[in-house]
């Protein structure tokens, strides 16, 4: 052996079990981070060529400050360093264990002259030597995921995919994957270095300089059996350990929530509503002029799904029975059946609302509302002589581009008050849903009934429904992956910490302790990670989904308003609950599965 660093190959053989969880965090976080950036770089080239087919080579001189590109390499930019930090704290976590398992190794080099800086190098050379295998495979994984995610939006997606480039390599994405994978090592890597090279030459005997210091009180065992109690202190002692341990789950939870968010973000940018329609029938001049007739033509064509419509009357003279509210005028729309069916479907109305009064010919009506509106739930308006009442109110203004109803009050009602309140039968706006496989022929013949006394609208080419199912694809997609390395991270801490306590069970099980009370104590040590990781994940999380929800959905959305993000919060809290019960069943099974001696006498 011509170097001691002729010792990391070897120990990179000895260590392949104990390594495995390291390097599949290191693949983990190469594979995002390429997948991510190549992603980036694939949208701004589809919209190079989007731009080169619409305006010429003269339109990409403006492509530098294109908004689009900003976007996509901003939101690569920010993944990039949540992944990074992801990735430090993870693999720091199995660094660490791998160094508390070989105290007895580290102290023995320092007993043949290793000085602390070779310590140093040493582990810091030793993980590099990780990302030999990890970053190719991250970077390979990286492309073949960003090959199938192109071809799914090309070819299954379409629409506004048509010029997304399949088979493209991104220098970008493999550059930074690389980047990510040394710079995450190196970072991890720096403490559990300078620890190993505290092991002083006389734990070469003892072999396991946790926890050294003395003990001047025994472990609570008031309230606690005495196994839960260790397993408690095991968790607590060492508060490097904790706080590591603590922000590895933490970041699993707050990366959860933060993603959350973005699914809300995707909901208000290309809202999905049931009742949209691909093609719109207009009056002229907004009047009610189009013949109720029309919609049962229409009804029985080819290539038709479904036709309802609404009838409207604008500047109403009205009475509110509030005394803050002066005499106004009001907007009166009315709602087919159907129409009325998908605002609660489509969950548009405030808590509260009883839209089942509302069907048939009643007096009851729904309102639109904003966080400005004085309107409430049982407030009534006089319309003539006829006096309507509010029985729910919509979370915001679908009339409005913004959604705010800007001082103006707007009543739905259905279409049998309407006509019972205006005496009005035919509509202003007819509504048609198609089916999947109408063709322009089908569309043709629609036109042709419709005639030119009305605008015919065919909107087939701006539904965002593909669009929008892409986009929540990538975001559910990278909320699975969070909550798999959660799991990950979880069981391979866990099983770290386990490794690292190995001569201390061997001591338990040789003075008496059972096989269950051992499993009890993992359990213990690993709940109480789990708990302060959940206590840090929620507190931080939740502040900063409603930072990011405020910033992204709240500034430019005014009607949205930010809740407790429940679901998210119990999916991703189960996930580390249940990652904990299966991080104690392999280790405790590699107890049971070795002798109290080989316990005692292992490394």
């Amino acid at each position: 052996m011509k170097s001691y660093l002729s010792l990391i190959p070897i120990s990179a053989k000895v260590h392949r079990r104990q390594n495995r969880m390291t390097l599949l965090c290191i693949i983990f976080a190469v594979f995002l981070v390429t997948a991510v950036f190549s992603m980036a770089d694939m949208g701004v080239r589809m919209e190079k060529i989007r731009l080169l087919n619409k305006h010429g080579s003269m339109a990409l001189q403006g492509l530098s400050s294109n908004e689009t590109a900003h976007t996509l390499y901003s939101t690569a930019i920010v993944l990039f360093v949540l992944i990074l930090i992801s990735g430090v704290l993870m693999i720091s976590s199995s660094i660490n264990s791998i160094v508390a398992q070989r105290t007895k190794f580290f102290g023995m080099m320092r007993c043949i002259g290793m000085s602390k800086q070779q310590i140093i190098r040493f582990v810091r050379l030793e993980s590099l030597n990780w990302c030999k295998t990890a970053v190719p495979i991250g970077v390979i994984l990286g492309i073949i995921i960003t090959w199938g995610l192109c071809a799914l939006l090309r070819f299954v997606v379409v629409e506004e995919f048509s010029d997304m480039p399949v088979f493209g390599i991104s220098p970008i994405g493999i550059i930074s994957g690389i980047v990510v994978g040394i710079v995450t090592v190196l970072i991890a890597a720096s403490v559990p270095a300078k620890r190993a090279a505290k092991v002083s030459s006389i734990t070469a005997v003892s072999g396991n300089s946790q926890n050294t210091k003395n003990m001047t009180y025994g472990v609570n065992t008031r309230f606690l059996k005495i196994e839960t109690a260790l397993g408690i202190h095991h968790a607590v002692s060492a508060k490097k350990n904790l706080i590591l341990m603590t922000s590895s789950f933490a970041l699993s939870i707050i990366l959860f929530l933060s993603f959350s968010v973005m699914i809300e973000f995707v909901n208000c940018l290309m809202p999905q509503s049931s009742n949209a329609s691909e093609i719109n029938i207009l009056s002229n001049k907004n009047s009610n002029s189009i013949n109720s007739e029309l919609l049962y033509k229409i009804s029985n064509m080819e290539g038709v799904e479904r036709v309802f419509g609404r009838r409207n009357l604008l500047d109403i003279p009205a009475e509110l029975n509030k005394s803050n509210v002066p005499s106004n005028t009001i907007d009166i729309i009315s709602y087919d059946e159907f129409d009325l069916d998908c605002l609660t479907k489509d969950k548009q109305l405030k808590k509260g609302s009883d839209i089942s009064k509302v069907y048939g010919d009643s007096k009851y009506v729904l309102a639109t509302w904003d966080k400005e509106s004085t309107l409430e739930i049982g407030d009534k308006i006089r319309v003539g002589s006829k006096e309507l009442e509010i029985a729910g109110l919509l979370k915001f203004d679908p009339f409005s581009s913004d959604g705010n109803t800007n001082g103006k009050i707007t009543i739905i009602t259905s279409g049998e008050t309407f006509r019972n309140l205006t005496g009005i039968n035919d509509y202003s706006l007819v509504m048609i849903q198609t089916k999947k496989n109408v063709t322009d022929e089908n569309v043709k013949a629609i036109h042709d009934v419709v005639g030119g006394e009305y605008k015919f609208n065919d909107q087939r080419d701006q539904q965002t429904t593909s669009t929008y199912m892409a986009f929540l694809f990538f975001v559910y997609g990278f909320l699975a992956i969070i909550a798999l390395v959660t799991v990950l991270n979880i069981m391979n801490s866990i099983s770290m910490s386990v490794s690292a306590r190995i001569k201390q069970y061997g001591s338990m099980r040789a003075i008496g302790m059972d096989e269950h009370q051992i499993t009890k104590m993992i359990a213990a040590e690993a709940f109480t990670y789990a708990l302060s990781g959940c206590a840090v994940g929620c507190i931080v999380g939740l502040l900063i989904s409603k930072l990011l929800y405020d910033n992204l959905i709240t500034s430019h959305f005014n009607y949205a308003t930010w809740s407790v993000p429940v679901i998210p919060l119990l999916i991703i809290i189960l996930f580390v609950f249940i990652a904990s019960v299966a991080a104690v069943y392999a280790p405790s099974k590699r107890i049971r599965n070795i002798s109290v001696t080989e316990m005692i006498n292992e490394l």
